[in-house]
């Protein structure tokens, strides 16, 4: 499968991207069905699976539940043919979330998600936005500590994943990707997902089936029309859905 530059990353990743939500957590999700979440043999099939198809790019997050144990179970023996994105600021507990930015919390927080994923280095890591996006980036020591740990070999690339335009500006002179929301029902973001890609910056669409409440083709046809976009990453817990994806995915 061909696929793109992530924008000045040196990071190439196929045109859709898998969400690896579904897999750990079912508790405060926003998708129109509930599901059930699948054992470990289902999550070695679904995650070769995944593989398989071409979709080299797995995005996840602490806050995710079990699904960073399950990808370093199931396909840290093919680390090498994937990029693997995760995130800091957020985890969820007892049914909520809560959010600490601290360089102490950011760097547990890396160190426990090299081990959770069975790797030596993660190649995107996200700051997990609050929405209070300016005071996180501005006063709290989570970029800092990323950027050292970036220095140590830890990270390759660093992003921010975010809901605001003005959070999105504020990234512009430090990270390497942005992860934005993007689809037909909500085009906010769609000046600085432009703006990204003139700093050189990549821009991954998160959400672009607005949680399961668009239809897939349609969805994704408008998401790739927009120029700035890198990949979009798709949660499913079904491989069929996901070769439907792709193939909208090239339609577009």
């Amino acid at each position: 499968m061909d696929q793109r530059e992530l924008g000045n990353t040196g990071l190439k990743v196929s045109p859709i991207g898998f969400g690896a939500f579904k897999i750990g957590r079912n508790v405060g999700a926003k998708y129109p069905q509930g599901y059930n979440l699948p054992d470990d043999q289902a999550v070695d099939h679904l995650l070769n699976g995944v593989l398989d198809l071409g979709i080299n790019y797995i995005d996840t997050a602490p806050a995710y539940g079990l699904s960073e144990q399950h990808i370093g179970r199931a396909i840290a023996h093919r680390r090498h043919t994937f990029v693997l994105s995760t995130k800091v600021g957020e985890t969820f507990e007892d049914g909520a979330s809560s959010y600490d930015f601290s360089k102490e919390a950011t760097r547990q927080s890396v160190e426990q998600s090299l081990r959770r994923l069975n790797t030596d280095m993660l190649d995107i890591v996200y700051v997990h936005s609050n929405r209070d996006e300016l005071q996180v980036i501005h006063h709290t020591d989570v970029i800092p500590t990323l950027i050292e740990m970036k220095e140590r070999g830890l990270i390759r690339a660093l992003g921010f994943s975010g809901y605001t335009a003005e959070g999105a500006a504020a990234c512009l002179n430090w990270a390497d990707v942005l992860m934005l929301t993007y689809h037909q029902n909500d085009t906010t973001m769609s000046h600085a997902m432009a703006m990204a890609t003139d700093a050189g910056i990549g821009v991954v669409v998160k959400n672009p089936l607005a949680s399961g409440h668009l239809p897939a083709a349609d969805a994704l046809r408008f998401v790739f029309n927009h120029s700035s976009v890198d990949t979009a990453v798709v949660g499913s817990l079904n491989l069929d859905h996901l070769k439907t994806n792709l193939a909208a995915a090239w339609a577009g």
